[in-house]
């Protein structure tokens, strides 16, 4: 078996490696700041992602060693790790909503639609590839953390208002469900993908409170209204994390005019809305509970039936749909799926309907533990 390369992705890692005379074979260091003390190594077979090296070491990098130096762009080709609210946000002030326009999000999506969402330029599309690259290894460096069963995904609406009561609803779900383990994803976008990573953020905290931040959250129901990325940042500092669940946002500068929510710990922002769509559900392994939504909550259906009917990563996961007289009647996606089952075009689908938040809670919990 090959062996893989050893990631080393800051100075607090790469240090206690720095022993004279030592020969550094097989790593691959992200994003390191090197200085002349690392010069006294050799390096044999290493990749230098993004990293910045002094000359003082280069006489020391051996046989296959390869640099890949950084490209000047407004955006981190390389990306050592995922993106946080802070990073992503960088240069935001919630008490001056000016400030959105200069912070580093917008910056990337001007920069994005300045060039072209399909750019000519191969340095461009060059550009994005790595930071897609990296995001996605950074993404599997953390999902390496967890059983393959505890990533669930929640599907549905961008524009679902914070006012909604489907939104508490899913809101409660994603608590329970992280409280219990699991690992909550979503497209990390507003609306229902807002009121995922909200739920989790509020874990270990009482449904009251949950409450009281939903409340003060609908003053700006969409993302469309003045102040809705200002109170997620109010109602972060005023209620911070009190337990170590986690969750994962997977947005894309594709649909950037969207914010991505900051309630989310991770967020895996992409450029290629191709890879981010069909990783998001390829990594909730745990299943996929589908919440009010249209055209793209229907794409997102049919994908997810396609990779359980196969059995592509190696078993099906429940699909459970959350609305019952949504998805039977305004949107008959349900009965859809079952006729086809019944006429043997879909195998190994596990679906389930339901209007409660318990059989949602228990569906998932009974198959991911």
């Amino acid at each position: 078996m090959k062996r893989s390369y050893t990631e080393i992705e800051s100075r607090e890692a790469l240090q206690p490696l720095l022993i004279e005379g030592t020969c550094l074979t097989h790593y691959a260091f992200q994003a390191i700041r090197f200085d002349d003390t690392a010069a006294c190594c050799r390096y044999e077979d290493c990749l230098f992602i993004g990293c910045r090296i002094p000359d003082a070491m280069r006489p020391m990098m051996g046989a296959r060693c390869y640099e890949f130096p950084e490209l000047p762009m407004p955006f981190r080709v390389f990306p050592p790790q995922l993106y946080s609210a802070d990073s992503l946000y960088l240069g935001y002030d919630p008490t001056d909503e000016r400030t959105f326009e200069s912070c580093y999000d917008t910056q990337v999506y001007r920069h994005y639609i300045d060039r072209g969402k399909r750019a000519s330029c191969i340095r461009e599309t060059l550009a994005r590839y790595l930071h897609d690259h990296s995001i996605s290894d950074a993404l599997h460096d953390l999902l390496d953390k967890y059983d393959e069963r505890q990533p669930v995904a929640i599907m549905g609406g961008h524009a679902l208002s914070r006012a909604d009561s489907a939104y508490r609803s899913i809101a409660r779900i994603s608590k329970r469900l992280a409280e219990a383990g699991c690992l909550m994803m979503s497209g990390g976008g507003p609306g229902a993908m807002e009121a995922t990573h909200l739920g989790a953020w509020f874990a270990g905290r009482t449904n009251d409170e949950l409450m009281e931040a939903v409340d003060y959250l609908a003053m700006a129901p969409t993302y469309q209204d003045a102040g809705w990325l200002a109170s997620a940042f109010r109602v972060m500092r005023r209620y911070p994390r009190v337990t170590e669940a986690c969750s994962i946002g997977i947005p894309t500068w594709f649909y950037g005019h969207e914010p991505a929510t900051p309630f989310a710990t991770h967020i895996a922002k992409y450029f290629e809305n191709s890879i981010r769509e069909d990783g998001l559900l390829a990594l909730a392994k745990g299943g996929v509970i589908y919440a009010p939504g249209s055209a793209g909550t229907m794409q997102e259906i049919f994908q997810d039936g396609a990779q359980n009917h196969y059995e592509t990563f190696g078993f099906s996961s429940p699909m459970v749909f959350l609305g019952r007289d949504y998805w039977t009647r305004q949107l008959p996606v349900y009965p859809l799926l079952e006729e086809l089952i019944d006429a043997g075009k879909y195998r190994n689908l596990l679906l389930s309907i339901t209007d409660e938040e318990e059989m949602v809670v228990e569906t998932i919990l009974n198959f991911v533990f």
